[in-house]
This record gives C-alpha cells, structure tokens and sequence, in this order.
C-alpha cells in the first residue's frame, strides 16, 4: 500500500447519489478535501458536466472553472474537484443565474434555481459549540465554517442564518417541536416534515420523529435533521416539496406523462 492520502476513485466507489455511469470509464473524479465530506458533496466538475450540462468533457469544465465563472458561497472557484455540499449557493455572474445545492425526495442533489436576492444568504447547522484561545465563544457549522461571537442562546443542532457577503449570522432558529426540517441523510433523505417528538436515548442515537404535509410520519435520527423554517421553509424547496409520494403512484404518474409525451409527437 503507497502511503499518504488516496488521490483516485474508481467509478464503482463513487457514491451512488453522484449517479455516475458505471461503464463512461474507469476512474470517477474524487473530491478534493474541503468544507463538506466526500460522500456528502458533489465535486463541481460533476455539477458542471453531469447535472448542468454546461461542459461536455472534463477539459471543457476545466475550461469553464480557470475562467473564473464559477462562485461557491460568493467565492470563485478555480479547481473543478473542489466539493460542493447541501445549501450552498452556486452562482455564474455573467449568466446571471444562481442555484441552490439541495436534496430532492429519492435523496439525490439538485440544483434549485434561486433569485439573486436568496443567494445573498444561506442557512447553516450548528454541529458545535466552543471557546478558543483567549475565551472567544464560537459555533461551527455543517460546512466546516467556525463562526466567532455567535448568539448565547445559540446551540448544537440549531440553524444560523448566515450573510455570505460579511459571514455573519443574521438570524438562527433553535432546534424544537413544531420546526420545520429537511433529512439529510439515512433512508428518508430528502423528505420535509414538522418535528412532533424527539425520543431522548442517552449512550445512543436520539429518534427523531417528523410529520409531512401528507400526514404521513417516519423517523430518524437527531444528526440527520435539518431545520430549514419556523413555519415555513426559509429556502426555495425543489419539486416535490419534500413530500414523498408511494411508488405505485409515483409509476402510475411517470407512464402517464411518457404517455402524454408521445401522443404529443404523433399529433405533430
């Protein structure tokens, strides 16, 4: 085994959220160490090329990245493995187009189209709270940020409101029942839904239980849960809402638009 850092990923081992081909090649472009874990981002090249469509190849999204086309979060970004993760604002100022990392219902990452407005800010979690050297109070997020001073009341599991211009928070929303959260991971990933309960095990995974529009009630744990509203969401949601519908529905609506789609191509 060579030693240091693995610098390759093999198609077969990219995670299946990335939905790439398994016979386009041999090798899937590995995300380079950053503010999200690998195999809770996308690296941009793949945003650029796979989901966007804006490149055709790996050197045309080069291309796109050394121009300087590309923010992440108001930052522009050179490097096309750089690893883009859930709320971060991807923005191309001379399209003037801005888009959201979020979560469809099947646990999959979208690009949400958001206004120029929305892009100015982003929510956060809070993984963390601390002291660091010289007794300065400070919270960390989700996305690798460490936010200095932050609210008192402020605490593990909440969501900031966070001001990408100035990285200051805003705002920021306590983790409680009756809040509105997105799952980010597990078997629910994706689904939106009020917080109703949370069952407390301590040496354990707390349970929390979440209800959809639909009625419908399903459970997760505590570090899976993201709270995006009070009452109402504070991010543009993708379609769908969050709410998961069964699959006997979700087939019968998928055939009748092929369906409809093809009735269409015979009339013209």
């Amino acid at each position: 085994m060579g030693r240091g850092p693995k610098k390759h990923m093999k198609r077969l081992a990219a995670p299946r959220h990335w939905m790439v081909d398994k016979l386009a090649g041999v090798y899937a472009p590995k995300a380079r160490p950053g503010a999200h874990k690998e195999r809770e981002s996308l690296p941009l090249i793949l945003i650029l090329r796979n989901r966007m469509k804006l490149a055709l190849t790996r050197n045309e999204a080069m291309l796109i990245t050394k121009q300087r086309l590309v923010t992440v979060d108001g930052r522009v970004k050179c490097d096309p493995k750089t690893p883009v993760g859930f709320m971060d604002v991807l923005a191309m100022p001379k399209a003037k187009e801005q888009f959201r990392v979020m979560y469809d219902v099947k646990g999959r990452f979208v690009m949400q189209k958001i206004t120029a407005e929305q892009a100015e800010s982003k929510l956060c979690k809070v993984t963390a709270v601390s002291t660091t050297a010289g007794n300065v109070p400070v919270c960390r997020t989700h996305d690798g940020r460490t936010l200095r001073y932050p609210d008192p009341l402020v605490s593990a599991g909440d969501t900031v409101k966070l001001d990408l211009a100035s990285g200051r928070i805003t705002d920021f929303i306590k983790f409680k029942e009756g809040t509105l959260v997105m799952v980010t991971g597990g078997a629910n990933t994706g689904r939106v839904g009020k917080v109703m309960d949370v069952e407390r095990h301590p040496g354990s995974f707390d349970i929390v239980h979440v209800r959809d529009e639909n009625d419908n009630t399903f459970a997760t744990r505590k570090g899976n849960v993201f709270i995006i509203g009070r009452a109402e969401s504070e991010v543009t949601l993708p379609k769908g809402k969050g709410i998961r519908i069964p699959l006997e529905q979700d087939r019968k609506i998928r055939i009748e638009t092929l369906q409809k789609a093809k009735a269409g191509k015979k009339r013209h």
